[in-house]
């Protein structure tokens, strides 16, 4: 028995795919008379064609997965696209590391470890690109005898 133009009336009521309709077996002559979207929709409110629910991949193995991204695995060098920039904005990371620079030459300054002709000149230098980082700020101060022993 060919039960397609009933599943096809059943789809367009419904709003659904043509795959997604199901009839009810036992009812199966009361399917085979009905020829109206009437007669149909009678049939969908008792129950007797239904709709499945529309299936979509599972997101249990995505949030598993990101869990432990947040922790950091996968995000090795392997996993890395793009070049180092597109990954942190180089002037991101300038801003960053001129900032903490900035900040400890004023609490030296402020904290009377140096004076202004000095704060000025490493601030000059800080601006120039001179310091790859604070580290290297105090390196080069210690190299300079700037920084005394007891400064942090």
């Amino acid at each position: 028995m060919d039960l397609s133009y009933q599943k096809r009336l059943a789809a367009e009521i419904l709003g659904v795919g043509e795959s997604r309709i199901r009839f009810d077996i036992s009812a199966i002559d009361r399917i085979e008379g009905a020829v109206t979207k009437e007669e149909i929709r009678r049939l969908i409110k008792d129950g007797v064609i239904y709709a499945e629910y529309a299936k979509s991949n599972s997101r249990g193995r995505w949030r598993e997965f990101h869990e432990e991204r947040k922790e950091g695995r996968h995000r090795g060098q392997g996993k890395r696209k793009g070049a180092k920039g597109a990954r942190t904005d180089p002037k991101r990371l300038w801003i960053n590391r001129i900032r903490k620079i900035r900040r400890y030459l004023k609490w030296l300054r402020d904290n009377g470890v140096i004076d202004k002709k000095t704060y000025r000149l490493l601030y000059r230098k800080a601006k120039g690109g001179a310091f790859d980082s604070l580290a290297s700020l105090k390196r080069y101060m210690k190299e300079q005898n700037i920084l005394p022993q007891n400064a942090r």
